[in-house]
């Protein structure tokens, strides 16, 4: 069955008294239904955005104040990064580090990407959980299915829930998961107060998408793994990158023109930006991120199609010897 979408903007008291819900910028009742899933998916407290970077922004200044320092995964998700410049005018400073090793003693927070999109990395989190600081895990290409970071000492877990958790391209939305309650809290006052409130459609879209999470995950994950193996054993594929599980896959080919070449000649994956879709989707990442990256790097996001014709497709994009 479906749950029901309720978009009213405010509710009638009971008596004179404040209900659960009175004003949709506090919260409404189908955004409450996201959450208590999402909290059980990650086994925490969820609290939804409007999108990733919402969700990034409202956790960075909740937690820290000027002067404080962020020590982020090198390798990730580079709006990540840029959005931590944006703040820097603010006193914020940040360090990159290499996460998988132990983070710099002197981080007030610790950021990580399990994986690291689009390197593919896996943080140390046993290292992190002996550091002092606070942690947070942006488990987006992991997802719940994956990977649930606050059973490894994460305090929090971040998802842009636009990519697997929503998985049909159609609803943008992030989340935060807080391991102590008393956060959750202090993190729901700011936003709240702030107003970077998710509305009811976009969070009635990811309750429908978090029905089919690990039967769509896990397809895609499968197919990856596929992937990942025979483009290893291509003539025209440098360097693969995938970490043995999830959707999320990267490779190197010659150089930015053979890299235009493949993301252009695709027929049934899509030459797109985004990840987590049903929809197969490549791009050459060198377009948004300069030479941060290889200029040959393709990211693929895998979908659930068949994945001998996702090969098929990237085989005659490839092109022959």
């Amino acid at each position: 069955m479906s749950e029901p979408l309720d978009r009213s903007t405010h509710w009638p008291y009971d008596r004179g008294e404040v209900g659960a819900f009175f004003y949709q910028r506090y919260d409404s009742p189908t955004v409450a239904a996201a959450e208590a899933e999402l909290g059980a998916l990650d086994g925490g407290t969820a609290l939804l955005f409007p999108s990733g970077a919402g969700a990034t922004t409202a956790l960075v200044l909740t937690l820290l104040q000027p002067g404080d320092t962020i020590a982020l995964a090198e390798g990730g998700y580079y709006g990540t990064g840029k959005t931590f410049e944006a703040l820097a005018r603010w006193g914020l400073r940040v360090i990159e580090f290499d996460q998988t090793g132990p983070p710099p003693e002197n981080a007030d927070l610790i950021w990580l990407e399990a994986p690291s999109n689009p390197f593919l990395t896996m943080p140390d989190l046993e290292a992190a959980a002996a550091h002092p600081a606070r942690i947070v895990v942006d488990a987006t290409a992991a997802t719940p299915i994956h990977l649930r970071p606050l059973e490894h000492g994460a305090d929090f877990v971040v998802h842009s829930a636009t990519k697997y958790l929503v998985g049909h391209g159609d609803a943008l939305l992030g989340v935060v998961v807080c391991r102590d309650p008393a956060a959750a809290e202090q993190l729901l006052e700011f936003r709240s107060r702030m107003g970077i409130v998710a509305a009811p459609d976009p969070a009635w879209l990811l309750l429908r998408g978090l029905k089919t999470l690990e039967i769509r995950v896990r397809r895609q994950s499968e197919s990856a793994a596929i992937l990942a193996q025979r483009l290893r054993d291509h003539w025209s594929v440098q360097t693969v990158r995938y970490p043995g599980f999830g959707g999320l896959l990267s490779f190197d080919v010659d150089d930015a023109e053979k890299a235009r070449a493949v993301e252009t000649s695709t027929r049934v994956i899509v030459n797109a930006t985004s990840l987590g879709s049903v929809t197969s989707l490549i791009e050459s990442r060198a377009r948004w991120e300069g030479d941060r990256v290889p200029p040959g790097l393709l990211r693929l996001s895998v979908g659930v199609e068949d994945p001998e014709i996702l090969w098929a497709d990237l085989e005659q994009a490839l092109g022959s010897p």
